[in-house]
């Protein structure tokens, strides 16, 4: 068995496959990672070998989610207007290990040398915004430029009632939390004041390695506060509930928003998935898999989660991999 320590690599060098990182904007793939289990797995040897493959294969981004806390009502999370998705089952039980985000893509960074990290989601409005603001520029230095936050409000209100805060005003905390950390990554004396939290000439470093600071993906459906939060804070938009599955009438209504915050609609990502095909053995039919994508991309969509039966071990699993990449890269 074996776990992050036997395989140092190295932030911002080329990876095994020879490949560079491409830029957040590009049509990609991502990968997720299993930061969570019903039972304690040790080591966590899958979620690292899974993150050394995408990187040896090519894959642009590997993705981690959130949970601080469980409450023991964890049939909200089948409930679409409390933010969680029909049809839908918490994965682990009120006792199954989830591991922070954050900390996770820290370690991923320090074995990994190419492959972009990514939250989806981050469950911002239960962290300070000032330490957040401070924690996810140190991962983008640390990494060479590699963060992406993908943001959301949750569905689980004890979550929200152990962290002393409002269920109802999640959304506002949300929003007060990337301005301030779009505030303090620009540099500088930073003032902020919303009526709520006020600073004056307060300086937070470093700064983000990446331009602009950590893009910003926000997820939800279409609604109107989720397209004023995307055209405000946010570079990509994670499609959720019915929009996950058929989001080209939300494209439409994110591009709208985006042009009309004076931004160029054009740069706007969105994730979509990508549902890998297999054939009668069992084995990944790559080029049935990628068949939808020109369709999507001409819809706007620009980033793909893979989704679907993948090997366990690290050597088969960057094959397979290595095949599907070659097969996206083809159709665009």
């Amino acid at each position: 068995m074996t776990g992050p320590a036997d395989h140092v690599g190295t932030a911002g060098q080329s990876g095994q496959s020879g490949q560079s990182a491409r830029e957040p904007w590009q049509p990609g793939l991502s990968l997720p990672l299993l930061n969570f289990a019903t039972e304690e797995p040790g080591a966590w040897p899958a979620m690292f070998d899974r993150a050394l493959a995408a990187d040896a294969a090519g894959v642009d981004r590997v993705v981690v989610s959130d949970h601080v806390v469980f409450g023991e009502d964890l049939d909200a999370y089948a409930r679409p207007e409390l933010g969680g998705t029909e049809g839908g089952r918490q994965p682990t039980g009120p006792d199954g290990p989830w591991l922070e985000p954050l900390t996770v893509l820290s370690m991923v960074a320090a074995v990994t040398s190419r492959v972009r990290l990514g939250t989806g989601i981050l469950q911002v409005a239960l962290r300070r915004p000032v330490v957040l603001a401070k924690t996810a520029a140190t991962l983008d230095v640390l990494s060479g430029g590699r963060l992406e936050l993908g943001v959301g409000v949750g569905w689980q209100r004890e979550e929200y009632e152990a962290a002393g805060l409002s269920f109802e005003g999640r959304g506002r905390t949300l929003d007060q939390s990337l301005a301030v950390c779009q505030a303090l990554w620009a540099g500088g004396a930073t003032d902020y004041d919303d009526g709520d939290l006020r600073f004056e000439r307060i300086h937070c470093s470093p700064r983000p390695a990446q331009a602009g600071g950590v893009p910003i993906w926000v997820s939800g459906t279409a609604n109107p506060r989720v397209l004023d939060r995307l055209a405000r804070f946010g570079r990509g938009w994670i499609p959720w509930g019915p929009d996950r599955t058929d989001p080209g009438p939300g494209i439409v209504k994110a591009r709208e928003a985006v042009a009309a915050a004076g931004r160029d609609p054009s740069t706007l990502c969105v994730r979509g998935i990508l549902t890998l095909a297999t054939r009668a053995d069992g084995t990944l039919d790559a080029d049935r898999s990628v068949d939808v994508v020109p369709a999507h991309v001409a819809a706007g969509v620009t980033d793909f989660s893979i989704q679907g039966a993948l090997p366990a071990d690290k050597s088969a699993l960057t094959d397979v991999l290595t095949e599907l990449v070659e097969a996206f890269r083809q159709r665009l």
